[in-house]
C-alpha cells in the first residue's frame, strides 16, 4: 500500500471508514508508484467471474439447531406481575417441555414490546433447545440458515429453508483476501507482519460474506436478518482469519491452530450481519493445514463408512487429500498454488466469459479446437470476431497441457519438443518456445494466447504436489492404488478426467472409478446446517483421522521430483483414453 498515493479528498468523502480500512481505493484517484497487487471487486468487474460452487443435494433427515415455536402467553395483570422473560420460559416449559432456557440479550431487549404489540401471541426461535435467540410478533413458519464455504480463492454461500431442507438461494464470489496474498502462507505473513493486518483480512472476508448474504436473500424477497443459523467451513488459516484469531503459529512448526474443536460463536461478535441472536457454527479443524473444509468433505462423502479405499482430492489453491475406508483414514495438505485458478500462467484467468475452458489438438496437424466460456460450440463454428477468447482458465490449462503431451509437443520432462515443425510453435518473449492455442484474430485482446514453458512448469509444480501427496498416503496406507478417486471442489468438477489422468494429476485409476462431486466442503457445511447429527459425526470422525505432514516424510523430495514428470517418472499408467498419442522418444 505504500506504493500508492495517499487518499485523495474525493476518496475520503466517498469511501466509508470500513472501506478505507480494507484497502479499497478508487482507480480514478489512486496513483501507482511501485509494484502493486490489485484486487478488483466483483461488482466493479466488467465481466463477472463464473465462480462454480454447486453442491449435489441429497435427502437427509431435517434436524436443525434452531426451530420456531408459536406461543400464546397469558397477559400480565395486577394480580400476576411475573416478569416477561420468566413468563416466556414458563410457557415454553408447559407447552413444549423446554426447561433451563435462557434468552439472548438482543432478544430480551425486544421481548416486552413484541409481547404487547402482538397481544401476547408470538413466535420464538430456539437454538439447541437451550436459548431463545429471537422473538417475532407474528406466526412465521419459514426459518432460514446459511452454509458458507470460505476457500482461499472463492467464497460460496448457500441459503436453506431449515424447515424443508431446500436450498433456496446460492451466491459465490472471489475471496477479497486475494489482494493481500494468493495462498495461505502469504496471508499468514500479511496478518502477522503488517500493521492491523489481521483486522484487515478479517474485515475483508466478513464484508464480502455480508454482501453475499444480502444478495442471496434478496433473490427470494427476504433479508439477512431472517437468517437464524450459520455453518462455516474453511481451511485452518481461513477459519482463523474469519474469527480474527492469529494464524501466526499455524505457519511455524509444530503448526498448531488456536482451536481444533467445533465452535459456536454469536454472529454479531464477528460482524456477520444476520439475525442479532444467531450463532455461527464452525466445524472442527483437523490440523494446522487441514481444516474444517476437509471435515466438511468427509461428512459429505463419508469414506469412513465404505469398504473400498477412496482417494478424495479437494483441488484448490490449497489442495487437501483424504485416503481410506471404514478401517482407517489418512489426510494431508499440499500447496498446489494458484496455477489451476489461472494465476502464474501467462494468459491465465479466472473462469469468466471469454476464458478457454476446453482444448483438443489434432495429433497429425497440431491444429487446435477450443471452447470459451459463454459459447457452446468449438471456435471453428464462429467467425473470428465472435470467438473473443480472453485467456485460459484452470480446466482449459489441464486440457491444453494434456493434449500437448499426447501430441508430443511436450516431452515427459515438461520441455517443449523443438524437433516438431508447426506454425503454432513460436519463439516467445523470453526466447523460449511457446505453443499458440488461439491466434490473435480469434481473441479479444489482439494477441496470440499461448502456453509457455513457464506455464508448463507451474502446472508441473501443482500437479506434482497433488500426486506426491496421494502417493505418500497410499504408501502409508499399504495399498498400491485406490479403489476409487473422488475429485471435489469447483475446479475438480469441471476438469476433463481423461486429461487429468493423462498429466498425472492423481494416481492411475480406471476412468469409470473417477468421480466428480462438486463442492463437497460446501455440501458438508449444508449437511451440518440441516442436521445436528452431522455436527456430532464431524466431531467424532475428526478424532480418528491420521494427519500426515508431507514435508516431514523422508521420501517427500524424491516423490515430488518424480511426480513432476508427465504423467510421472516411473509409476505405471492406466489406459484411460482412446485418443491418439503421437509417438516421441522417451526422456531418461
Amino acid at each position: 500500500m505504500s506504493h500508492l498515493s495517499p487518499l485523495s479528498a474525493s476518496e475520503l468523502s466517498l469511501l466509508s471508514a470500513e472501506e478505507r480500512a480494507t484497502g479499497l481505493r478508487l482507480a480514478c484517484e489512486a496513483i501507482i508508484r511501485g509494484p502493486l497487487l490489485v484486487y478488483v471487486p466483483a461488482q466493479s468487474q466488467r465481466s463477472q467471474q463464473t465462480v462454480r460452487k454447486t453442491v449435489t443435494e441429497s435427502a437427509i433427515p431435517i434436524c436443525p439447531a434452531v426451530r420456531k415455536v408459536s406461543l400464546k402467553l397469558s397477559p400480565a395483570t395486577m394480580d400476576d406481575g411475573e416478569g416477561d422473560a420468566d413468563r416466556l420460559f414458563k410457557c415454553l416449559s408447559e407447552a413444549h417441555g423446554l426447561s433451563n432456557l435462557h434468552i439472548d440479550f438482543c432478544a430480551l431487549r425486544q421481548l416486552s414490546d413484541v409481547l404487547r404489540q402482538s397481544n401476547w401471541q408470538i413466535t420464538a426461535t430456539i437454538w439447541m433447545d437451550r436459548e431463545v435467540i429471537a422473538v417475532e410478533p407474528s406466526v412465521s413458519s419459514m426459518i432460514l440458515g446459511a452454509a458458507v464455504d470460505i476457500g482461499t480463492t472463492t467464497i460460496a454461500c448457500y441459503i436453506a429453508d431449515l424447515a424443508t431442507g431446500k436450498i433456496i438461494a446460492t451466491e459465490s464470489a472471489m475471496n477479497p483476501q486475494v489482494a493481500y496474498g494468493e495462498d495461505v502462507l502469504s496471508r499468514i505473513g500479511f496478518a502477522t507482519q503488517e500493521p492491523d493486518g489481521l483486522k484487515t483480512l478479517q474485515s475483508a472476508i466478513v464484508g464480502e460474506l455480508n454482501r453475499l448474504l444480502v444478495s442471496a436473500t434478496d433473490e427470494v424477497g427476504l433479508k439477512p436478518e431472517d437468517i437464524m443459523d450459520l455453518v462455516v467451513v474453511g481451511n485452518t488459516t481461513m477459519h482463523h482469519l474469519f474469527l480474527g484469531l492469529t494464524p501466526r503459529y499455524i505457519g511455524r512448526s509444530p503448526f498448531t491452530p488456536a482451536i481444533q474443536r467445533a465452535a459456536n460463536i454469536k454472529a454479531r461478535e464477528l460482524g456477520v450481519a444476520v439475525n442479532r441472536g444467531a450463532y455461527v457454527h464452525l466445524l472442527p479443524n483437523e490440523a494446522g493445514f487441514v481444516g474444517a473444509d476437509n471435515v466438511g468433505v468427509m461428512i459429505a462423502e463419508k469414506p469412513y463408512l465404505r469398504d473400498e479405499v477412496s482417494l478424495i482430492i479437494d483441488i484448490g489453491t490449497n489442495g487437501e487429500i483424504l485416503l481410506g475406508n471404514k478401517n482407517r483414514i489418512l489426510s494431508a495438505s499440499c500447496a498446489t498454488g494458484p496455477a489451476f485458478e489461472g494465476a502464474h500462467i501467462a494468459f491465465g484467468m479466472r473462469a469468466a466469459p471469454g476464458a478457454i475452458e476446453r482444448v483438443r489438438i489434432d495429433p497429425a496437424t497440431l491444429e487446435v479446437l477450443f471452447k470459451v466460456i459463454g459459447k457452446n460450440e468449438w471456435q471453428t463454428l464462429y467467425s473470428s470476431e465472435e470467438i473473443g477468447a480472453r485467456g485460459i482458465c484452470g480446466s482449459g490449462i489441464i486440457d491444453a497441457i494434456a493434449e500437448m503431451f499426447r501430441c508430443g509437443i511436450i516431452l515427459k520432462n515438461g520441455k517443449m519438443n523443438t524437433d516438431l515443425i508447426s506454425p503454432r510453435i513460436i519463439v516467445g518473449r523470453d526466447s523460449r518456445p511457446e505453443f499458440v492455442l488461439a491466434w490473435a484474430q480469434e481473441t479479444a485482446i489482439g494477441a496470440n494466447i499461448t502456453i509457455s514453458t513457464s506455464d508448463i512448469r507451474a502446472v508441473q509444480l501443482a500437479k506434482g504436489a497433488l500426486y506426491c501427496g496421494a502417493k505418500i498416503l497410499l504408501k502409508k496406507y499399504g495399498v498400491a492404488v485406490p479403489d476409487r478417486v473422488v475429485l471435489a471442489g469447483a475446479f475438480g468438477s469441471y476438469i476433463d478426467k481423461e486429461s487429468a489422468l493423462a498429466i498425472g494429476l492423481f494416481p492411475s485409476c480406471p476412468i469409470e472409478q473417477v468421480h466428480s462431486v462438486g463442492n463437497a466442503a460446501g455440501k458438508g457445511a449444508l449437511l451440518a446446517l440441516l442436521n445436528l447429527n452431522e455436527r456430532a459425526e464431524a466431531e467424532h470422525v475428526v478424532t480418528a483421522v491420521e494427519y500426515v505432514e508431507l514435508a516431514m516424510e523422508p521420501d517427500f523430495e524424491r516423490e515430488f521430483y518424480q511426480a513432476m514428470q508427465f504423467p510421472h517418472m516411473i509409476d505405471p499408467v492406466a489406459s484411460c483414453t482412446s485418443r491418439q498419442v503421437r509417438k516421441t522418444q522417451p526422456i531418461t
